[in-house]
């Protein structure tokens, strides 16, 4: 793990935001211009990520070749291989059953345009998020066996679906799961659980344990075709390129905010470089329809690609990501990727409404350690975004829950801040018997819960968690990996520090501080974003923006406290291209006074 330095840097104990800086690792000061940093700061980047010294060039290009393991290694793996090849060999019906978000959607189409691949025309199955709620329902997967199948494999859920796969199993159908949500110790019954987060896991496999479920899907992918090899499938048939399917993982890893180290940063990288040849129809049209003029980068597929595939599960219809994910037709793929824009501006809106309702409780919670807000009408469709918002604005554990009178339930969905496992405090929940349904991963959970039992469970959460809230927020830390002059913040910076990259969750972006500097321009844009013009001792000056802020303390202290002062601001740099010439500008996470 990265070491903190031993005092604040610049003496900033107590940031704009309440936080200390401290170097990531190491001192990266830099007076100017950086020049040509090269590996020099990519070293020091990786190295501030964990990363061994004489591991460094295994993750300076990380590459699958560097990072697969075999397959083999997971429970059940070779038993989910040998089910699929012998229904591929059988010409045997099988439907994918997969979850309504991105994960599931590019899962799906994962094992989908695989089994084409094989020659095998599979059935998908996607739940309505409102009607059926998440996970395989027992009703659904037993119609789905009455229509024919005699192999079902459930993507991105299942591991917690013990009643529903006791159905299916008594109705004959073969299931397999392709999970990666926390499992409980008794297993579901099923012909085979593919989950790196078993209980029973091997050491390779838990060691997998951040692989969202595509990624589980595409180990499976390649058990597949080594099974089917062993048969001698391919004796009179060309062996599909899987690497070409790498598209789908990056994004389904990415928007289901997977950690970006070890085989995930892989599977990012390479996937990207999939993404840009724009040879995946629905992909491509997925991209136009999020108006990029460039190859995706990392963030796009979290804000841009991912959010538009999620509309179809939020508000609209569940199948629309699959469809789109699958379609070799580009009129096709037009139309939905258009639809699913235009569902993503309505989800913007609605989600706005759900926000504004749920930041109203937050005033008579400010004791708790864990927000628990909830609210009849409410769409369930967007309660998981506003939970990370109301996240990411007070720094806690936040569970949104839209309660239906017609029921008299509430579903929920939680996330979470580092050193807090939601996932294992919701299973735990449940198993007390407070909750009719719960689960998910540590930083994520969805819960089912009797309206007349939310304030019990409320109370019980904020009591079982306390302790772990309280220690991950004793020290509230900016972490820093360099520090500049404005002269400094050039695009070839940019391009330094992104050579370190894909970054995300786990793999953090690399975070610099610029100054001193004085305001030259603070004034709001769009709903709440705070746009700075700053500039420095050296002359220079360059543009910062900070995204929902206007109404915090942040925001008030830019907009209306720092005339006449001198800053230190940190934040991400990131590249300006609205212009004819591309500049570097910063997207502003934290400030403090420098004198």
């Amino acid at each position: 793990m990265a070491s903190h330095s031993l005092s604040p840097i610049f003496g900033v104990a107590h940031s704009l935001t309440g936080k200390a800086w401290h170097w990531r690792r190491g001192n990266m000061a830099l007076d100017g211009d950086p020049g040509d940093l090269g590996h020099d700061v990519v070293t020091q980047l990786l190295l501030a990520r964990g990363v061994a010294t004489d591991d460094l060039d295994r993750h300076r290009n990380p590459t699958l070749r560097e990072f697969l393991p075999d397959p083999s290694e997971f429970r059940d793996m070779d038993a989910a291989a040998e089910r699929i090849a012998q229904a591929v060999l059988g010409n045997e019906t099988i439907t994918v059953y997969g979850d309504y978000d991105v994960d599931g959607a590019t899962s799906s189409a994962l094992l989908i345009r695989l089994l084409r691949m094989l020659g095998h025309d599979a059935r998908y199955y996607i739940p309505d998020r409102l009607l059926e709620g998440y996970g395989p329902s027992g009703e659904a997967l037993v119609r789905i066996a009455e229509d024919g199948s005699s192999l079902i494999v459930t993507v991105d859920c299942g591991a917690m679906a013990h009643e529903a796969l006791e159905m299916a199993h008594e109705a004959g159908v073969d299931v397999i799961v392709v999970d990666h949500h926390k499992c409980a110790a008794e297993l579901p019954k099923t012909v085979a659980l593919v989950n790196p987060n078993r209980l029973d896991e091997s050491e390779t496999g838990a060691a997998h344990g951040h692989l969202a479920a595509v990624g589980v899907a595409f180990l499976l992918a390649i058990a597949v075709v080594r099974t089917l090899r062993a048969r001698d499938f391919f004796a009179d048939r060309a062996e599909p390129n899987l690497l070409e399917l790498l598209d789908l993982v990056a994004l389904g890893t990415v928007a289901d905010v997977a950690a970006l180290h070890g085989l995930n940063r892989a599977f990012v990288a390479q996937g990207l470089k999939i993404m840009a040849r724009r040879e995946g129809t629905g992909m491509a049209a997925l991209i136009d329809a999020s108006r990029l003029k460039r190859a995706p980068a990392c963030s796009d597929l979290g804000f841009a690609l991912g959010p538009r595939i999620n509309a179809g599960g939020r508000v609209g219809e569940s199948t629309l990501g699959v469809r789109l994910l699958t379609t070799t037709d580009p009129d096709e793929a037009g139309e939905i990727a258009a639809q699913l824009s235009a569902l993503n501006e309505e989800r913007r809106a609605i989600e706005a409404a759900v926000q504004e309702a749920a930041e109203g409780q937050l005033a008579g919670q400010h004791n708790r350690a864990v927000h628990v807000l909830a609210g009849r009408g409410w769409h369930p469709g967007v309660i998981g975004i506003v939970a990370g918002r109301i996240k990411e604005k007070t720094g806690k554990p936040s569970l949104v829950i839209a309660l239906d009178d017609e029921s008299g339930q509430g579903k929920g969905s939680g996330r979470s801040i580092s050193g807090v496992d939601l996932g294992a405090a919701i299973i735990a929940a449940r198993e007390k018997g407070l909750l009719v349904a719960g689960g998910g991963h540590a930083m994520a959970a969805g819960l089912t819960v009797e309206a007349e039992r939310l304030d019990e469970f409320a109370d019980w959460l904020d009591a079982h968690l306390a302790k772990q809230v309280a220690r991950a927020t004793a020290e509230q830390v900016m972490q820093l990996d360099l520090s500049l002059a404005p002269g400094g913040l050039t695009p070839d910076l940019v391009a330094s520090l992104d050579a370190a990259g894909p970054y995300g969750v786990g793999w953090p972006g690399p975070r610099v501080a610029v100054g001193p500097v004085r305001l030259v321009r603070a004034d709001i844009v769009g709903a709440d974003h705070v746009r700075l013009i700053a500039s420095g001792n050296d002359g220079k000056s360059f543009k910062a923006i900070a995204f929902r802020i206007a109404e915090t303390d942040l925001g008030q202290a830019l907009l209306h406290g720092a005339r006449g002062r001198r800053l230190w601001l940190a934040g991400r740099v990131k590249i300006d291209d609205w212009g004819d010439v591309p500049k570097a500008e910063l997207h502003l996470e934290d400030a403090a006074w420098a004198d």
